[in-house]
């Protein structure tokens, strides 16, 4: 039994180092692919810098987490000062990723029961900062509509080079329609094989009908011949 216990620890701790894959792969040819996504994200800013990103999905485990976590990483390794906000008030896994606390976070500053100064947290990563979910709330919609959100975002935008949002599915509740409308834009994550047409058609309309500037879509989880994964990042 011991050593199953150990097999299985060993296993967590193997797929939180694949979830961070830009940090400890760096050289790895889907870390690469997380570059060409923020170099495409630094040329649709042509015309107005983008400092802050909401990535969504369509529906659950499409990678949208694992994308959010990874973009952000590469940022940092620009040199750049990085805030990753989980605002999945519902799920959060952010704090699991990063194998860090989660008694203090987003909703504590949306409740002024903390700062944002005050729920920051260190990442392994130099340069990549993480707000955690914090407790999560009865009213996850209410609080990222609120007035207090606006002022987080203007106040991380002021303290840090890029901030980017992990949101819930847009399909799934408004939480991710919200945020999309207050931040510079948005991107859409899609699964190969399992994301249906139809629905990642509808997470781009509600995007759109959020007045978000929809960049374009990553598609993950496509096996090539080498067994290896890669993202896509094309226009909307």
């Amino acid at each position: 039994m011991a050593r199953k216990k150990k097999s299985s620890k060993n296993d967590k701790v193997l797929t939180l180092k694949r979830r961070l894959l830009a940090h400890n792969s760096p050289k790895d040819p889907v870390a690469e692919q997380y570059r060409t996504i923020r170099t495409n994200v630094q040329f649709s800013g042509a015309d107005e810098e983008i400092k802050s990103l909401v990535l969504t999905s369509s529906g659950q485990a499409e990678g949208k987490s694992t994308t959010a976590a990874n973009l952000a990483i590469v940022y940092a390794q620009q040199g750049l000062k990085v805030l990753l906000v989980d605002a999945d008030l519902r799920k959060p896994t952010a704090h699991y990723t990063f194998r860090l606390e989660n008694h203090k976070g987003l909703t504590n500053v949306l409740t002024r029961q903390s700062t944002l100064g005050q729920a920051v947290q260190n990442t392994e990563v130099p340069d990549l900062y993480l707000l955690t979910s914090g407790p999560i709330p009865p009213n996850p919609s209410e609080l990222l509509a609120s007035n207090q959100m606006k002022e987080m975002l203007s106040e991380g935008k002021q303290q840090f080079d890029m901030v980017i949002f992990d949101t819930p599915p847009i399909l799934a509740v408004a939480d991710a329609q919200i945020l999309a409308n207050q931040v510079d834009a948005s991107i859409l994550i899609v699964s190969s094989g399992k994301t249906e047409k139809d629905a990642a058609l509808k997470a781009k309309e509600l995007l759109t009908q959020a007045k978000s500037k929809l960049l374009g879509a990553v598609l993950n989880n496509r096996k090539i011949e080498e067994g290896n994964y890669y993202y896509y990042y094309g226009s909307n």
